[in-house]
């Protein structure tokens, strides 16, 4: 009997499945995605919001109340495009649902380039729109920044 070594994930079927746990609200679920050592940044993060966390615990933290502030419905027009690295993707996208606060529409545009090695992300660049964050009600990350 030959017994097989599964393949891991590629980056862009990690990416899909994780789009499917956080419609799901299945955060730990999400979390689980990372490598221990991952990092994830928000190069555009206004004053106050974290511009990098370092490692899978820090991500947890940061996320575990994200369904409090945000009920994400759907995300359309998901668009992957593949870099010279295979481990590495560019994604474009979009994040509709409404904030639980203020029960107001959530409409985000996202760019995340994103890099994935045995099936764990290692890097997330978030590159999201702080100007959407400074419109009144719009507190919508599960950012207890």
């Amino acid at each position: 009997m030959t017994m097989t070594t599964p393949v891991p994930m590629t980056a862009s079927e990690v990416y899909h499945h994780g789009l499917r746990l956080l419609l799901e609200k299945d955060i730990a679920g999400w979390v689980d995605l990372w490598d221990p050592d991952g990092f994830l940044e928000f190069p555009f993060a206004p004053p106050g919001w974290p511009a990098r966390l370092e490692g899978r615990a820090a991500v947890a933290a940061y996320m575990q109340h994200y369904p409090d502030h945000v009920d994400v419905h759907d995300f359309p027009d998901v668009k992957i495009h593949q870099t010279v690295a295979p481990e590495t993707i560019v994604v474009e996208m979009r994040g509709v649902g409404r904030l639980v606060e203020t029960d107001t529409p959530y409409d985000m545009t996202y760019i995340a380039v994103v890099t994935v090695m045995d099936g764990l992300i290692t890097s997330y660049r978030d590159y999201w729109n702080p100007l959407a964050v400074a419109q009144p009600g719009a507190d919508f990350a599960g950012a207890d920044r």
